[in-house]
């Protein structure tokens, strides 16, 4: 189509140029006028094969060259598309990359809050104990010394009629009883000493159960004897010693060198 048109519009503008031309050429003879315009239509001939050809050199050029740039458009186009996907493959590995790192630090950062929460929480539960234990109220006594040292009589208490320490007033030197103010865990201990050639059959009480006894005897010397006892003793317990053994020939023996004591001490709540 562009041939086409460019083709009639050079024979229009030859046929222009040779009206022209015979116009203004003198008229010699009917023979002459159709050499010459056989001249021209040669000549113009010449020419248009001539233009054809370049243009034909020119449409040749244009196509080479479109094709180059498709070529090299689609060479670009492979290569972006590589690129692209380089990029895509290489983004989603990192970003799995950073997920599993994330996913580590998450994990890791958990762990270390719980620890931290339950180290935490031990802690307190242990600053807890100790603040109840240091709030909780002091007790313990120690008391020495027996006025009546005979032990004839079924059940007798005996009474250690002086104290030393009484944290709590707990024990009751009137009557030998350790009422225990608050319940805990509480140790008992209990030293007898006994005359040369006499018995003794102690008991520790605690509500109306012995939970610890012992005895004593020595033919020819004063003799000593321990018998403790650790025990949970509820608040209002009581607790004392007492003879188990009765009888005419059982006698303490208590003296600046043997001191019948009675102690006590709550270790817990």
């Amino acid at each position: 189509m562009l041939y086409s048109a460019v083709y009639a519009f050079v024979l229009l503008f030859l046929v222009k140029n040779i009206n022209f031309s015979l116009a203004t050429e003198p008229v010699c003879s009917k023979f002459a006028y159709e050499e010459q315009l056989l001249e021209k239509m040669i000549r113009t001939e010449i020419k248009v094969e001539s233009i054809e050809s370049e243009i034909k050199k020119t449409q040749d050029s244009v196509l080479n060259t479109l094709n180059e740039i498709k070529k090299k458009a689609a060479d670009i186009m492979d290569r972006f598309e590589d690129l692209r996907n380089n990029i895509t493959d290489e983004t989603v590995a990192k970003t799995k990359d950073m997920q599993k790192k994330e996913e580590f630090f998450q994990n890791s950062f958990e762990e270390l809050r719980m620890n931290f929460t339950n180290d935490m929480e031990t802690k307190r539960n242990a600053l807890t104990d100790l603040q109840d234990k240091m709030a909780q109220p002091s007790v313990a006594f120690y008391a020495h010394h027996v006025t009546e040292t005979t032990l004839d009589k079924t059940d007798q208490i005996i009474v250690f009629d002086s104290v030393l320490t009484n944290e709590g007033s707990g024990y009751d030197t009137s009557t030998g009883i350790f009422t225990a103010p608050v319940e805990g865990m509480y140790q008992f201990t209990v030293h007898i000493c006994t005359y040369s050639g006499k018995y003794s059959f102690i008991g520790l009480v605690l509500a109306d159960k012995v939970i610890a006894s012992t005895s004593n005897f020595a033919s020819n010397s004063y003799t000593c004897n321990s018998v403790g006892a650790i025990a949970r003793v509820k608040s209002g317990e009581q607790v004392w010693v007492k003879c188990t053994s009765p009888a005419f020939n059982r006698e303490l023996r208590d003296d600046s060198h043997r001191m019948n004591t009675f102690s006590g001490i709550m270790m817990y709540k």
